[in-house]
């Protein structure tokens, strides 16, 4: 139905699309007016080594340190991913989902510390992910993939700071402009088409587009609609832990016969648990005892969900620009830009399991599983195990997911005179994010003797034994339900055995800018020295929501008489296709059928199946009086007010040309937290807080030669904490040690001092080489520490406390606090060149290299109750990158094959489950792209993606790089036309 829909939608959108294109260019054949001195002089970019010309005069021309990515033509950018394009700029970075670009990481500073501004506007999109890309954004970093790149024309990396551009930002503020009718000339319109191929899923979608544009009225008025949809349905395959856990942390295994585990139980017994559900213990054998010994050691680590496992991604994004333009008068123009993007999609996630290793013994886990054979590498990483009472799972959890961002933009350019200027803008950008469904239900075989994994062959796809056919309907994986008693108390769940369930949970988070801009601008001295002075207001709203069922077991009753478990299954078929996986894995198993098990059980009536509140078979869903959804609950309101002075300098000193800029903005920032306290189910607290900021800046840019330019900056900056760390919401205790956990709305900012400087040399026609020094010490960090405070230092309001409490009474409090940072430090090479100093055979060839090595080190503390620190990388930072380009363009062939590496990352410091870090392993990402202009009208082309078919490799431990994550996603290739009118 969504995809019929979006069909719908875009099918009259093509044709509004038609009939404007022909209103336009009727209208364009009447005007026969002559130009005039006031018509805009616009060059069109035409092709791979215009638009490369292009960025690189963009470059060169401005004051302060920026890259710039350009399309190529009228709503054609170079690659179909935003964030794609974005990394092959020096020191960026990006991170994927799906296999696909998602967010960006700048000079080492990840999303969170980078701002994107649309149109001149401040904007936020979000959407969801996986859980092991970092699930649904509820944070300040943008989700570059909720956009069709073709909306947009040109993409600018501002890495130094100025005063006139809007703080937030330790990294880089990225600018994304969209398409404008006085940017082009008169009439133009185009349309294009692709078919995109993925070699995993062997899927084809399309891929349309549209561009129509005009201008009227002797050129004072200008009109222009832009859009774009797509279609993905990919794959996501490999083997997956979650995490690594090591011996006696989840309670220890069953120790064999006369044994003494390190979790006292009756080692007398002869099985491990209650004899209903238990298994039988092994003999005290000296065999037996080393292995249960060497599994027990806290050295030595263990997969906690070992698992393959196929996502199911389908998606349908649509996007459309409109712009209006007026010149009223010479010096007066007026622009309406509209952007609107809905992102739908839908996912599912479906898994073969064993779940006993990540259990505490009421759930069926360790305690209840016998270690029959093991083996451990020196580093404490598992080689083999056999394992008896392994509890072994199908999970499919099915998601449906939409993000619909609109962002409306109003700017005034007015020239007052021929030294005074205004420029104003006003604009409110909104991100909606909705996952109304994110159903999880599973089918389960209790207490599996014989399961066995063996990583002895490949540490990143092991070998795992089932010993029961995982295909079949009537063997072991079922679904195991809970008896419903019809008189007394029900008992709720079986003793100690995790049994199957079903887990809602509806979730969501909206983001919205509203933004005034105004600046005046006054040549002071002409052509040497311009004063600029402005203001910015912006309000900023952020809320998320999350529901779960209030049964917290998530167990369910036998299915009605009748029901068999054929008709509540269905089979996961085709895995691992292409992936040359160990011999004897299973490409097919299981799984339950979402839609049976939902009808069978009406799990969305949101209502009380039977039993009290909260018992099994209770489907309603709770939120704030839900512990477990609790957290996700939150919001935050921000209002921002600033004020710049900044002067644009241009003269000659001692006989070089010396231009730039030197000023300073300042900032005050008032935050609204609101979250909810356990106490009484869930009690609103609101915590403000306010603090200003001081930022000056100066950028320097020397022509030391024609062709030889040295930059510097130097700069104040700031960005605003993570919004999760401002969240006031937690739990409080009066009795016994006095403690409060949450998160911590009076947190300062993120605060640093950055010195840049480059050099570079313009040394041809499109040839460039350039070497980028920066330096970034960050004054103020966020970590979650233990601290002792009054309760009254704390923020959150003396309602919470019995009325016997002051306020003065010091409580354990675990929230995150500002703490010193770091030095950030690196260096970045940039060369590009044409090769038109080769013969003739080669001249249209051309190259573009970079290369960035970034160093940082920050002491990142171990846990709250110790003094103990990890010294390690930011997080995020890719200490090495680099990337490659090859091209061939003659102007009516073109060719570009270009290569991405990024080195290891970490994302946590400290890891869990006494792990040091964890992290994402080395990627290097292919791509290639031809096209070919038939004429002046039609251009067909060809691209493949992902030729590597590169896997999504996550890892914990430095020592031992223990898999948590190891998925592909397949090669895509898109074969495509495009018709220019």
């Amino acid at each position: 139905m969504r995809n019929r829909n979006f069909r719908k939608k875009f099918g009259r959108l093509a044709m509004t699309a038609s009939v404007m294109a022909m209103a336009i260019s009727g209208a364009y054949a009447q005007d026969s007016k002559p130009k005039t001195e006031e018509q805009p002089t616009l060059v069109v970019i035409t092709g791979l080594r215009a638009s490369l010309e292009s960025a690189l005069n963009k470059k060169r021309d401005d004051n302060g340190i920026v890259d710039v990515v350009k399309s190529e033509d009228m709503g054609k950018f170079p690659d179909t991913n935003l964030a794609e394009s974005l990394q092959r700029i020096p020191g960026v970075v990006i991170d994927r989902d799906a296999g696909e670009g998602r967010s960006v990481t700048v000079r080492g500073l990840g999303q969170d510390f980078t701002r994107v501004r649309i149109n001149g506007i401040e904007g936020l999109a979000t959407t969801g992910g996986t859980d092991s890309s970092g699930g649904a954004n509820r944070s300040r970093g943008f989700d570059f993939n909720v956009f069709p790149s073709e909306l947009f024309n040109s993409l600018t990396v501002r890495k130094s700071a100025s005063a006139d551009v809007d703080e937030g930002s330790l990294g880089a503020t990225v600018d994304l402009q969209t398409m404008r009718p006085f940017d082009l000339r008169g009439f133009n319109a185009s349309v294009m088409a692709k078919g995109r191929y993925n070699d995993l899923s062997q899927k084809t979608d399309p891929r349309v587009g549209f561009l129509v544009s005009n201008t009227f009225a002797n050129n004072t008025f200008g009109a222009l609609l832009s859009g774009a949809f797509s279609k993905r349905r990919v794959f996501e395959e490999g083997f997956s832990t979650v995490r690594w856990d090591n011996g006696p942390s989840s309670g220890g295994w069953c120790a064999p016969m006369g044994v003494t585990p390190a979790n006292p139980s009756n080692s007398t017994a002869t099985t491990c648990g209650p004899a209903a559900q238990g298994v039988s213990r092994l003999p005290g054998t000296a065999e037996n005892i080393a292995a249960y010994n060497l599994a027990s050691s806290a050295n030595n680590f263990v997969p906690r969900l070992p698992r393959y496992g196929r996502l199911t991604h389908d998606q349908d994004r649509l996007g459309l620009t409109a712009s209006l333009q007026y010149k009223p008068q010479r010096g007066t123009v007026f622009s309406f830009d509209m952007l609107y993007s809905k992102l739908e999609a839908t996912r599912q996630e479906d898994f073969l399991e064993a779940i006993s290793f990540s259990r505490s013994a009421s759930q069926g886990g360790k305690p209840q599983t016998s270690v029959v054979k093991t083996e451990y590498a020196p580093n404490g990483s598992l080689l083999y195990g056999m394992y008896n009472g392994v509890d072994v799972r199908a999970e499919s959890r099915f998601d449906e997911l939409s993000t619909t961002f609109t962002q409306p933009t109003l700017t005034l350019d007015h020239q007052f005179s021929d030294t005074f200027r205004m420029n104003a803008r006003i604009g409110r950008a909104t991100s909606k994010f909705a996952n109304p469904v994110q159903t999880t239900t599973t089918l389960d075989a209790i207490n599996v003797n014989g399961y066995a994994l063996d990583f002895r062959g490949d540490d990143r796809a092991p070998v795992i034994t089932y010993p029961f056919d995982v295909t079949s309907a009537t063997g072991p994986m079922t679904l195991a339900t809970v008896p419903q008693v019809t008189s007394g108390t029900q008992a709720g769940t079986v003793p100690n055995t995790t049994t199957s369930e079903i887990r809602i949970r509806p979730q969501g988070a909206n983001n919205r800018n509203d933004v005034v801009h105004v600046d005046f601008s006054w040549d002071a001295i002409e052509d040497k020295l311009t004063l600029r002075a402005g203001a910015d207001v912006k309000k900023y709203n952020f809320n998320s929501y999350e529901s779960r069922r209030v049964n917290q077991n998530d167990t369910i009753f036998a299915p009605n008489a009748g029901t068999n478990i054929a008709s509540l299954t269905t089979q996961l078929t085709g895995f691992g296709r292409g992936q040359n996986l160990p011999a004897g894995t299973p490409t097919s198993w299981l799984i339950p059928d979402l839609n049976a098990i939902a009808k069978a059980y009406d799990i969305y009536c949101n209502c009380l199946k039977s039993g009290p509140v909260g018992g099994p078979g209770d489907f309603t869903l709770s939120s704030i009086t839900n512990g477990n959804a609790r957290g996700n609950n939150r919001a935050v309101e921000e209002n921002d007010k600033s004020v710049f002075l900044m002067g644009d300098f241009n003269n000659t000193v001692a006989g070089y040309r010396v231009r730039g800029n030197f000023g300073a903005r300042y900032v005050q920032t008032e935050q609204i937290a609101t979250g909810y306290q356990a106490a009484g189910g869930g009690t609103p607290v609101t915590v403000r807080n306010t603090y200003n900021d001081f930022l000056p800046s100066a950028n320097i840019a020397i022509n030391v030669s024609r062709d030889f330019i040295a930059r510097f900056a130097a700069a104040k900056v700031m960005a605003r904490p993570q919004l999760g760390n401002l969240n006031p919401g937690g739990t409080i205790s009066t009795t016994g040690t006095l403690s409060v956990t949450s998160g911590n709305p009076l947190l300062q900012p993120f605060r640093a001092d950055t010195f840049d400087s480059n050099f570079e040399w313009y040394f041809g026609k499109n040839a460039f080489l350039g070497l980028g020094l920066f330096q970034k010490n960050i004054n103020t960090y966020i970590q979650s520490i233990r601290t002792n405070v009054a309760y009254k230092d704390t923020g959150l309001p003396m309602s919470l406390l019995p009325a016997n409490f002051t306020g003065e009474e010091v409580f354990q409090v675990t929230a995150p606090i500002n703490t010193k940072g770091g030095k950030l430090s690196g260096f970045e090479l940039n060369y590009q060149q044409p090769f038109t100093f080769l013969p003739a055979w080669g001249k249209n060839f051309g190259t573009l290299l970079n290369y960035t090595y970034v160093k940082s080190k920050i002491e990142y503390v171990v846990s709250p109750t110790s003094s103990a620190t990890i010294t390690d990388d930011l997080l995020n930072l890719s200490p090495k990158s680099w990337n490659a380009t090859l091209y061939y363009d003659d102007g009516s062939f073109s060719a570009r094959v270009s290569a991405s590496k990024r080195s290891s990352f970490v994302t946590r410091v400290p890891g869990q489950n006494n792990n040091d870090v964890e992290g994402k392993n080395s990627t290097v990402n292919v791509d290639l792209s031809v096209t070919y202009k038939i004429n002046n009208q039609w251009e067909i082309s060809f691209e493949g993606s992902n030729l590597t078919n590169q896997a999504n490799d996550q890892f914990i431990s430095r020592l031992r790089d223990s898999v948590v994550v190891n998925n592909v996603t397949g090669r895509e290739y898109l074969l495509g036309v495009r018709y220019k009118f």
